[in-house]
């Protein structure tokens, strides 16, 4: 399916879900990287003919989450009154980010990263997860915990595109695809589409589902692997950013109820939990393995089976699955009580940005 297929299915699920009709959307942001529809084109096959707010953001799964912000903001102004945010990409099946049948991208850096051998993800990624072991201890089995229990999730999750138990052995004997990341710890390409609608709170309390707010939005720096002043990459530009996010959300790290992490490789779960301050630093892996990050735990996170397992729309997706779990109704597990959700897109590296938000349940 063309991702114009996917972004108007997503979109007209979502619209419909929240009791309204597209004539209502006035406004349409997205985030991609050259890999998916425009907003102008998606406004036009929606019919809506007078967009008030369109916004393409560049930007992988590092803004994905400030697609939320950009929507609170045109409504917080004035500019519009309803705002979809989504994501459509069939990087399964036509796109494959890193793969050999792509042009190779017109970044200036790229010429640098090509005679190192970074040029996928697995491959960049490798240098953040070695960085973060070393400094951390976390070992090979402590990147398959948080493999493991995210498959726990997805088991129970009808979305997911892998759904069959996952155990150390198995995850101990995929192979590399990257030295230190093995097969289950790489996200799922995925052909995909998801859409969240945005409006006013007033208005949201009159509509069909149970509204869900959003306390604060931020975006922050991060890492480059060609330049920049950061050489720590055993810590992303999160842990900077986190201290603004709780501050804007009102909240602390400790009444986060359920967190959904972007979790393209296994150790940036370990490293968000501690960046934002959800683990002591160094002690992720410990959290993990005590079982406090599946659900029935102190902070369960990526209650759908995250990237790993439910599949990898760049971060929309976890939105998505905070707000059903603060409406109180998961297609899968549901954390009972929960009235806090942490929402983060990737933490930085690569890209140089990232973005997070806290939701909360009326």
């Amino acid at each position: 399916m063309s991702t114009l297929s996917l972004a108007l299915q997503a979109i007209a699920a979502a619209v419909a879900d929240a009791g309204l009709t597209l004539s209502d959307v006035d406004g349409l942001v997205t985030h991609s990287v050259g890999d998916s529809v425009p907003a102008a084109a998606v406004a036009h096959s929606l019919g809506v003919d007078d967009p008030h707010f369109l916004l393409d953001i560049t930007g992988g799964g590092s803004m994905s989450v400030a697609t939320l912000g950009a929507a609170a903001m045109a409504i917080a102004t004035g500019q519009a009154e309803t705002v979809v945010c989504w994501r459509s990409l069939n990087a399964r099946s036509e796109f494959r980010m890193g793969g050999t049948g792509r042009s190779a991208p017109t970044l200036v850096e790229f010429q640098y990263q090509v005679p190192y051998g970074l040029i996928a993800p697995p491959q960049q990624y490798a240098i953040v997860a070695s960085a973060y072991m070393s400094r951390s201890g976390a070992v090979a089995e402590d990147l398959g915990r948080v493999a493991i229990t995210q498959r726990g999730h997805a088991e129970h999750n009808p979305r997911a595109m892998m759904r069959e138990p996952l155990d150390m052995d198995t995850y101990l004997g995929s192979r590399f695809i990257s030295e230190p990341l093995r097969l289950f710890d790489c996200c799922l390409e995925t052909d995909a589409g998801v859409a969240v609608v945005v409006t006013s709170a007033e208005r949201a309390g009159d509509l069909r589902q149970p509204p869900v707010l959003i306390s604060g939005v931020t975006t922050g720096g991060g890492h480059s692997l060609f330049s920049g002043s950061r050489t720590d990459y055993s810590t992303s530009a999160a842990a900077e950013m986190a201290p603004r996010l709780y501050s804007a959300a009102g909240v602390g790290a400790d009444e986060i109820d359920v967190a959904e992490l972007y979790d393209a490789f296994t150790p940036l779960v370990l490293m968000q939990l501690e960046d934002y301050g959800l683990a002591r630093r160094g002690e992720a892996a410990e959290l993990v393995s005590s079982g406090a990050t599946a659900v029935g735990g102190s902070i369960p996170v990526n209650t759908h089976g995250g990237h790993l397992s439910e599949g990898y729309a760049h971060g929309l997706n976890h939105v998505a699955e905070a707000v059903d779990q603060l409406r109180g109704r998961a297609a899968g597990l549901q954390v009972e009580g929960a009235q806090t959700a942490l929402c983060t897109g990737q933490p930085g590296y690569v890209s140089g940005v990232t973005s997070a938000a806290i939701l909360r349940a009326a």
